[in-house]
C-alpha cells in the first residue's frame, strides 16, 4: 500500500496528465469541475490531500472513472489488487478507513470499496452524479447508513441498495469496529456534464 504522502504526490500527477492531455488550463478545469483554481494549484503539486467528494468532481469533470486519478495506469487486460495495496482515501479519526480495491474504464465505472469504521466513526458524502447507485453489506458490526431523511442500521450479513445521487452517510454507532463492502455504480461517465442530483 502506498504511503499517504506517495498517494497525494501521485494524484497530483495524474491530475496533470489527464488536464494537459486535454490541453486544459487551471482555469479551464476550475471551471468545470467548480474546485478553485488554488485547490488544483495545490492537488497537482502534491501539497493538498484531496477528499473523496473533491476527486469524484474532478473525475467527473475530466470524464474518467475515479481510479484514473488514484491509480498508475496499467497497460493489461486484467487489474490485478494485492491484498494490502488499494489507495485509502478517506481515514476517520477512531481508526475508519475507505479501500479502494477495483474499479472498471468508462463509460459506465464500477468501484468496488473495502470500509472499515472505527467507534463512532462517520463519513458523510455529497450526492454524486446523476444516475449513481451504491450497494453496501456488512461484513462486520452495525453500520448505520443515512440517505436523504432516511436512516437505517444493518447488521452483519445486511445488506442495502441506494440511489448515490443523493446526500448520505455511513457511520458506526457500536464501540467495536465495523467492516462493509461497497460497490459504486456510475453510468455514462465522460458523456455531456451530468451534475449533482439536486434532490433534498
Amino acid at each position: 500500500m502506498e504511503t499517504p504522502a506517495a498517494l497525494t504526490r501521485l494524484i497530483g500527477e495524474r491530475l496533470r496528465q489527464e488536464r494537459q492531455s486535454r490541453q486544459w488550463t487551471l482555469d479551464q478545469l476550475a471551471g468545470v469541475s467548480d474546485v478553485s483554481r488554488r485547490m488544483l494549484i495545490n492537488i497537482e503539486q502534491g501539497t493538498a490531500n484531496p477528499s473523496i467528494a473533491l476527486l469524484l468532481k474532478l473525475s467527473d469533470a475530466l470524464g474518467v472513472g475515479l481510479s484514473a486519478l488514484v491509480e498508475s495506469p496499467r497497460a493489461t487486460t486484467l487489474k490485478l489488487t494485492p491484498s494490502g495495496t488499494g489507495p485509502v482515501l478517506w481515514s476517520g479519526d477512531a481508526g475508519g478507513r475507505a479501500v479502494l480495491v477495483a474499479s472498471t474504464t468508462p463509460p459506465d465505472v464500477l468501484e468496488l470499496w473495502d470500509w472499515t469504521l472505527g467507534p463512532g466513526d462517520r463519513q458523510v458524502s455529497e450526492a454524486h452524479a446523476a444516475g449513481t447507485r451504491e450497494l453496501l453489506q456488512v461484513q462486520q458490526g452495525a453500520v448505520v447508513v443515512e440517505v436523504a431523511e432516511q436512516m437505517v442500521t444493518l447488521q452483519t450479513g445486511d445488506a442495502l441498495s441506494f440511489p448515490g445521487d443523493l446526500p448520505h452517510a455511513y457511520g458506526n454507532p457500536a464501540d467495536a469496529s465495523a467492516r462493509f463492502s461497497l460497490s459504486v455504480y456510475e453510468p455514462a461517465v465522460g458523456s455531456p456534464p451530468r451534475g449533482r442530483n439536486t434532490h433534498a
